[in-house]
């Protein structure tokens, strides 16, 4: 009996092999190879009309499937193929929803799907964009943007409960209520009632009259499919509440809207490009002259998180923007991202201590990360060290102003630069935001998203108090020519990033400082000695015995920045809510992202983006609950 492993890798499906077709170790077919895709593309596509429901969907709409068990991802890869033949021309998204609790292997999945050349391009992006086998919630970009896939593993009912969306159509398998158990008949039946509305339709192949009475009694009106002699006969039902009229399957109808989003770093860049790929007109404002030029504005930046010895909520939020930001920032590499992989050093008695414990209590794919020796480090880093540490292959190092400059160049995001935002308010059903351009002293949008760093709070419009900090954080510039520089980047109690072509010369960025109590907006030679001081303490064979010893070579140049961070650490992330819990319609938070924005940016703007259009979101419901926007009140005190 094979072990369970340790959290958060997940047992993957065990296959046998016999004459190229798979079967599972439990007895029977995995799937049957040629008939198993014809089902549901009958089952789904003919009476389900979604042909001409795919057409309908208007501009900057969705359309959302779900589906109760992944296996090889056939009936994914069926409606994707469908949505690129009768989905609209204009920007629309297919959004794909499933659950597996044994997922097939990268290896094994690739040699199914090579069975359906067919789907040879679709099975491409799938296989390239196919998250390592780690328990939680995945959100995979496919067709840039035109398709996404929200892929669970672990438990069915785990993933119903903790997934956020509405379908518009459900494919289910036979076995979904196969079970005497009538208790977990009734919950699965009730949540896949959760997740629909009036109008939602329904395919099931293979069910028992029983557990057709039990959808029939849920809500769905079933009716039965005509199929062909080798294929059972498939159900197929629209859901309607128990005292409403039968309801015909509706064509999604999101009206575009106008979006407004303040502040033009990182974070507020992908959020605009991600909204304008969806269809939406957006409006990016920022009071500096070009997108970037704030704390996201530093030549270099690490791409890593800091993963916990605990495999808790906070970790797994980390792990979910660590696997999704190294593919968002595929796309860009060869351009500002630099996948040379990424050190976290052993650097000091106690981060030993913590990564053996880390590694003994977790199992991580190696894919993913793997601890590794010195002279192994030494080698994958071209650095001479003291200690191995963990290494994350497909990490490394952004340009981000440069990230920033070309996100924002989107045809669909208007820019009004050279702007502070002086009032805030909405009334007439709309949000008005009053600045200090001259061409566009008064904009109006339906959505407002903050996005200004550490300057959030003062764009709120609130008389609360908020728990958000500033901190300073000083970067050194250093030449190539003072200091070796490595192949990766080198990360412990501060990050080297290896040396590139930057501002005319050899560079490499180290940092940075982490200032509480400073407000200072220039470099200072101090936080310059403390970075050299702690990139010797790290990497003592870097620098020379001058500059280990703090003794700094002539105009060192470097960059300031402040972080925005929150009381708890965690970012701030969703619909605003006012200190009595009520939320305020159309305005969202994000900001609080701290020293990690460059691996948490991507995945939390797919998060507010997936909020604001009402298409199903990116994380599950217990990760956005610590994102949540009302936790950044400040508690009054009761008066003695």
């Amino acid at each position: 009996m094979t072990p369970t492993p340790k959290p958060p890798a997940v047992q993957p499906a065990e296959l046998n092999w016999r004459d190229g077709i798979p079967e599972s170790k439990h007895g029977g077919p995995y799937f049957l190879p040629k008939t198993a895709l014809e089902d549901p593309l009958h089952a789904c596509l003919n009476p389900d009309s979604l042909s001409t429901r795919f057409a309908g969907v208007q501009q900057a709409g969705s359309f959302v499937i779900a589906e109760d068990r992944f296996g090889a991802g056939l009936n994914f890869l069926a409606a994707w193929q469908a949505w690129q033949m009768f989905g609209p021309s204009h920007a629309a998204t297919l959004q794909f929803v499933s659950a597996e609790r044994s997922p097939l292997s990268r290896k094994n999945l690739e040699r199914v799907l090579s069975s359906y050349p067919e789907f040879h391009g679709f099975s491409e992006q799938l296989l390239a964009h196919y998250p390592p086998l780690i328990t939680g919630t995945h959100r995979l970009v496919l067709a840039d943007g035109r398709v996404r896939l929200t892929l669970f593993f672990g438990d069915l009912d785990t993933a119903w409960d903790e997934l956020c969306f509405l379908a518009d159509a459900w494919f289910l398998h036979g076995n979904v209520l196969a079970t005497n158990q009538e208790s977990i008949q009734d919950a699965t039946i009730q949540q896949i009632c959760k997740h629909s509305k009036p109008g939602t339709t329904l395919s099931i192949t293979s069910i028992a009259d029983n557990h057709r009475q039990v959808l029939e009694t849920a809500g769905f009106r079933l009716l039965t499919c005509t199929s062909a002699e080798d294929r059972p006969a498939t159900f197929y039902g629209y859901f309607q509440s128990a005292s409403a009229p039968i309801t015909e399957p509706t064509i999604p109808n999101k009206p575009a809207t106008s979006i407004a989003i303040i502040g033009a770093g990182i974070a507020g860049c992908m959020l605009a490009d991600n909204l304008a790929q969806r269809g939406y007109e957006v409006t990016l404002i920022d009071a500096a002259s070009g997108a970037g030029s704030a704390a996201s504005g530093n030549l270099q930046g690490a791409m890593y998180v800091k993963l916990g010895v605990e495999f808790n909520h906070q970790t797994q939020l980390a792990l979910s923007a660590l696997t999704f930001s190294q593919h968002y920032y595929d796309s860009y590499g060869g351009q500002f991202w630099h996948p040379t992989g990424l050190l976290q050093l052993a650097w000091s008695d106690s981060e030993r201590d913590r990564q053996r414990r880390f590694v003994e209590r977790n199992q991580y794919p190696r894919e993913l990360l793997r601890p590794v020796p010195k002279e192994e480090a030494e080698t994958l880093t071209g650095a001479r060290l003291e200690t191995g540490g963990l290494w994350f292959p497909r990490s490394g190092w952004l340009e981000p102003k440069e990230l920033c400059k070309s996100l924002a160049s989107h045809t669909g995001v208007y820019k009004v630069m050279d702007s502070s935002v002086r009032e805030l308010r909405t009334y007439d059903g709309k949000w008005h935001i009053s600045t200090t351009s001259a061409d566009d002293p008064k904009l109006t949008a339906d959505q407002v998203v903050i996005c200004a760093g550490h300057l959030s709070p003062q764009l709120i419009p609130s008389s609360s108090t908020f728990r958000f900090k500033a901190i300073r954080g000083q970067v050194t510039h250093l030449p190539e020519a003072i200091a070796a520089s490595p192949r990766a980047v080198i990360c412990g109690a501060s990050y080297l990033n290896p040396a590139h072509n930057l501002q005319g010369q050899r560079l490499g960025v180290i940092g940075a400082t982490f200032d509480l109590h400073s407000e200072e907006p220039e470099t200072t030679t101090e936080s310059h000695r403390e970075n050299m001081l702690a990139l010797s303490a790290m990497v003592p064979q870097m620098l020379g015995a001058d500059l280990a010893e703090g003794d700094l070579p002539e105009q060192l140049a470097g960059r300031v920045g402040f972080r925005c961070t929150t009381h708890d650490y965690q970012p701030v992330a969703g619909q605003y809510s006012d200190a009595q819990g009520r939320e305020i319609e159309g305005l969202y938070l994000l900001t609080g992202l701290g020293s990690k924005g460059l691996t948490y940016a991507p995945l939390l703007a797919e998060f507010v983006a997936d909020q604001i259009t009402g298409q199903p979101a990116a994380l599950p419901e217990s990760l956005a609950r610590r994102l949540a926007t009302r936790r950044m009140h400040q508690p009054k005190v009761a008066a003695s």
